[in-house]
Formats: structure tokens, C-alpha cells, sequence
């Protein structure tokens, strides 16, 4: 009979376990696989909408009250800085360095200080917050912690207790982060070999693989089949494609390299006096930040501010053209915004400066290439330059934009850029700051962690 319902009891008791036994080993087995890539997906349309409104409301605040807007990002920022420090430790930056550090650590201690459902809430919240009082900062770089700790949340569970096994899943909730923020999967796959798993041998395995595609499902199904930036028809010219893709690489790798340095450097480049009072009162430092940003956004009329979406979409799309000083500006938002210490990303404000950059290049060389394609290498130049990552670079880059036509001067401009960076900053931006994140648990955490793995042994 089916499931054994039939027989004598005893048969009948014995086909029971048999069954329940498998039920169990498949949901062991499969449950991080399949209930934490919905998850991701739920998370990242989630924040994405939320940003949006945020970045919506910081601009009519703006717009109606330049003065008040600079008191909420001085005080935004200080609030943000106090509540990461004091209540949600390991929120602090993009995510990206503690999923990195995690990731790394040797030990089969749970990363909890690092990566945790926990941690994913505030990072959102504190986030939306930061946008809403208009930091520069973006949402793809917190979408990675936030894909690695639901991830991360399965391990010690069922047969998750290796290193190998943490490892891999938080190598899948970090991709499926990156391709759930930008509806990007190749990117997200080309992430996680690039930069999570740069200190160990990547396996596209399909637990992996299912996780990126199944988060990005959850996207498309909610938002619809869209490209982040619209799609692109222009193209280089081949007699002009080396000229300008040389031109885009070096200014990207330079200025890239430049903000990788001094973001790496942060309060300790200060002098010596005002380096050791920034570490002493790192909530006063935020909110020094936030009171900066806010003056360089009445200077610049509150373009700088928020990720830069919409002016670097309307650039792309040759609607507006940005003004002159718009790249060194959101560099310099996006370093404050970013050394001030609260949660938030560096990837949507880096493609906005990288515009602003690619801009004054189609200004000075017009000739070369077409203002989207010179604008568009730009970009990829420029992420590449700070995150030292070329090929996820380009690949993003083409993705976002649908310009696959572009692929050849895309990959070229973006690995320019990255020698080019190295010069300027030799170590990698997110494994530099990694470093900061490494080491052991708490040990009251590392206690916690081994108890309940034997607790839960078998």
C-alpha cells in the first residue's frame, strides 16, 4: 500500500520512520536552498522600493527646505552612527567586508557579530534611514550582508556545520544579493568568484546557482522583466573605441583609486589631533560628516545626495547632462557618507560619480565616442578603479544596461581602470576593510555557538 498503509502495525510503523526519515533529510537538505533565495528576493524588492521612497522624500525635503534637510543629515547621521555602534553592531559600511570576513574566518564558530537575521533588519532600517536624511550611500552593497545572513541563518542546521558548508552559503545569499539589487544573475555569479571567494576556490555548484536565479526570480516576478538603467543602443565606433576606452580606463582607475585610498585611510589621514578626537567621539565625527555633506548639497543644489540614480539614468539616456563638478562632488559625498561609520553601500553612488567623470570626458573629447557610450565606460572604469573587481565590473555594467554590443570596450576600460587603481591603492578596497572585521567571535558568542551545535548534534 502507498506509504505503507496497510499491513501489519509493525510493517506499517517501520514504512512511517522509513518516510519521515526522508521528509527530514530532503527539508534538511533542501530548505536553505529553497525558502532562503524567496527570501532574499521578498528582502531586496522590499528595500528596493523602500529606497526609492526615501530618495523620493529627501529630495521634496530638499526642495522645500534646503536648511532643515542639512540639520536632518547632521543629525540622521549621528542618530545612524549612535544606533550602529550601540544596539546593531556589524551594520557599519556596505556589508560586503563582514560577509568577506566571514566568510574567511577558519573556525566553525557561527559569525553571528558579523551576519544574522538581526543584523539584516537594522541594516535596512538604518539604511532607508540614511536615505531618507539623503546620505550618499545605496542599498546594493547592504542587499549582499543582508542575502548572506539569511543565508548564513541555515547554518549549524541540519548537515550545514562545516566551514566548507558556512562557506558556500553565504557565498550563494551574497551573489543572490548583487543579482536580486540590480536584476543582474551574471554579475551576482561573477561576484561571488571576484570577491567573496577571492582567498578560496569558487564551485558554481547548483545549490549556488539556484539561489541567485531563484532570488532573481522573486524580482522579476514583483518588478517585471527591466534592465536598472533602461536599455542602451549606443555603441563605439571601432577606429575610436581604443582612444576613448584608454581615455575613460585611466581617468576611472585614477579617481577610483583615489577614493579606495582615502576611504581605506578614513579619520587616521586627518591630523594627528582631530584623528584622535574623531576616534574618541565617533558619533560626533558622523555628525561633523553629515553637517559637511549637507554644505557640499546647498553648494551644489542637493544633487549629490541620495544614490544618483536618477541623474546618472537621465545622463545615460542623453536627457540632462550632469554639471561639470557633479563626479568630484559624489565622490566626495559618498567618502563622507561612507567614513562617517553608518550602514549603507558605495556601488549606485560609485556608478553616479563614475557618470559625473564620464561626462567631463565627453565634454573634453567629444569627438571619440558618443556622450552615453564615453559616460557608460565611465562607469565601469570607475567601479572597477574602487572595487578592483573589473569583471564584475563590466559584466554589471552590461547588464544594466543591456548594451552587450559594448562588451569589448566595457571589459577593456573596466581592466585599465583596475591596473591603473592598483598603482594608486594596492590593496583591495572591500578585503582591506574585511581585515578590520576579522577575528574570533566574542567569546561569550564563540560559547553560545559550539553549545548549541552540540546540542543539536545527532
Amino acid at each position: 500500500m502507498f506509504f505503507g498503509y496497510g499491513g501489519p502495525p509493525a510493517r506499517r510503523r517501520r514504512l512511517r520512520a522509513r518516510w519521515s526519515g526522508r521528509l527530514r533529510h530532503y527539508w534538511h537538505h533542501g530548505a536553505a536552498w529553497v525558502l532562503g533565495p524567496l527570501l532574499i528576493g521578498l528582502a531586496a524588492v522590499g528595500f528596493a522600493a523602500g529606497s526609492e521612497a526615501a530618495n523620493r522624500l529627501n529630495r521634496q525635503l530638499f526642495s522645500a527646505a534646503p536648511v532643515f534637510a542639512v540639520l536632518a543629515l547632521t543629525g540622521g547621521f549621528a542618530l545612524c552612527a549612535w544606533m550602529a555602534a550601540r544596539w546593531f553592531p556589524g551594520t557599519q559600511g556596505s556589508g560586503i567586508p563582514q560577509a568577506i570576513a566571514a566568510i574567511d574566518a577558519p573556525h566553525d564558530v557561527k559569525q553571528s557579530h558579523l551576519l544574522s537575521l538581526r543584523i539584516a533588519v537594522a541594516k535596512i532600517a538604518l539604511t532607508l534611514v540614511g536615505l531618507l536624511c539623503g546620505a550618499s550611500i545605496g542599498r546594493e552593497g547592504p542587499t549582499v550582508q543582508i542575502g548572506a545572513s539569511i543565508m548564513h541563518a541555515f547554518y549549524a542546521r541540519g548537515p550545514f556545520r562545516t566551514v566548507a558548508s558556512r562557506r558556500a552559503l553565504i557565498l550563494a545569499g551574497g551573489a543572490a544579493g548583487i543579482a536580486a539589487a540590480f536584476n543582474t544573475p551574471l554579475a551576482g555569479i561573477m561576484f561571488a568568484i571576484e570577491e567573496l571567494s577571492k582567498k578560496h576556490v569558487f564551485t558554481a555548484n547548483s545549490p549556488v546557482l539556484i539561489t541567485v536565479v531563484v532570488s532573481g526570480l522573486i524580482s522579476l516576478a514583483v518588478l517585471g522583466n527591466y534592465t536598472y538603467f533602461g536599455s542602451s543602443g549606443v555603441y563605439v565606433e571601432w577606429q575610436s573605441a581604443a582612444a576613448v576606452t584608454l581615455a575613460c580606463g585611466v581617468v576611472g582607475g585614477l579617481s577610483g583609486g583615489l577614493f579606495s585610498r582615502l576611504l581605506r585611510g578614513g579619520p587616521r589621514l586627518l591630523p594627528a589631533r582631530l584623528a584622535e578626537a574623531a576616534a574618541r567621539r565617533p558619533i560626533a565625527f558622523a555628525a561633523v560628516c553629515g553637517l559637511a555633506l549637507g554644505v557640499l548639497a546647498l553648494l551644489t543644489g542637493g544633487s549629490i545626495l541620495g544614490t544618483g540614480y536618477e541623474a546618472t539614468r537621465l545622463t545615460l539616456e542623453d536627457t540632462a547632462l550632469l554639471p561639470w563638478y557633479f563626479g568630484i562632488a559624489k565622490l566626495g559625498a559618498t567618502l563622507l557618507s561612507a567614513v562617517s561609520g553608518i550602514p549603507g553601500g558605495i556601488f549606485a553612488p560609485s556608478l553616479a560619480a563614475g557618470a559625473g567623470f564620464g561626462e567631463n570626458i565627453a565634454a573634453l573629447l567629444p569627438d571619440l565616442a558618443p556622450h552615453a557610450a564615453t559616460v557608460l565606460l565611465a562607469m565601469a572604469a570607475y567601479l572597477s578603479g574602487v572595487t578592483r573587481a573589473p569583471v564584475t565590473s563590466f559584466i554589471i555594467m552590461m547588464e544594466m544596461t543591456d548594451s552587450h554590443h559594448m562588451l569589448i570596450p566595457l571589459m577593456g576600460a573596466s581592466l585599465i581602470a583596475s591596473a591603473v587603481s592598483r598603482l594608486v591603492s594596492p590593496p583591495s578596497l572591500y578585503h582591506a576593510l574585511a581585515e578590520r572585521f576579522a577575528g574570533a567571535a566574542p567569546a561569550s558568542e564563540a560559547v553560545r555557538s559550539r553549545q548549541s551545535t552540540a546540542n543539536r548534534s545527532p
